[in-house]
């Protein structure tokens, strides 16, 4: 059973408020410890072909791996958010419809997301 974004982000910082963390919780040290989070997500991945990355998940072992990352980063991230008050779901829904303007289906030729 998965939970909603915002009793994650309670979860976390509840979790954090027990251990007296709140005192490293700052948006630098929250930016940053996310930045050496996604590059361990990044490293799991450095040395394999596209093929063996596309494959990953049927390995368990590295299957555990890859969620561990993914639920490091996205840890960091909302409490990064909680922190500076952003609603991750909301900013991402705007600039997902941003990048709907900026980059029609119609329009040939615009291969780079941001």
């Amino acid at each position: 059973m998965s939970e909603d974004l915002p009793t994650l982000q309670r979860r976390l910082a509840d979790f954090a408020a027990a251990r007296d963390w709140e005192q490293y919780h700052t948006p630098k040290n929250l930016a940053a410890a996310l930045s050496v989070e996604a590059s361990e997500l990044v490293e799991i991945f450095q040395w394999l072909t596209p093929e063996q990355s596309a494959k990953i998940m049927t390995d368990p072992r590295s299957a555990a791996r890859v969620e561990d990352e993914v639920a490091d980063v996205l840890a960091y991230l909302l409490q990064f958010c909680g922190v500076l008050g952003i609603d991750a779901a909301a900013a991402l829904a705007a600039k997902i419809e941003r990048n709907e303007e900026r980059f029609p289906a119609n329009r040939p030729g615009r291969h780079s997301p941001e």
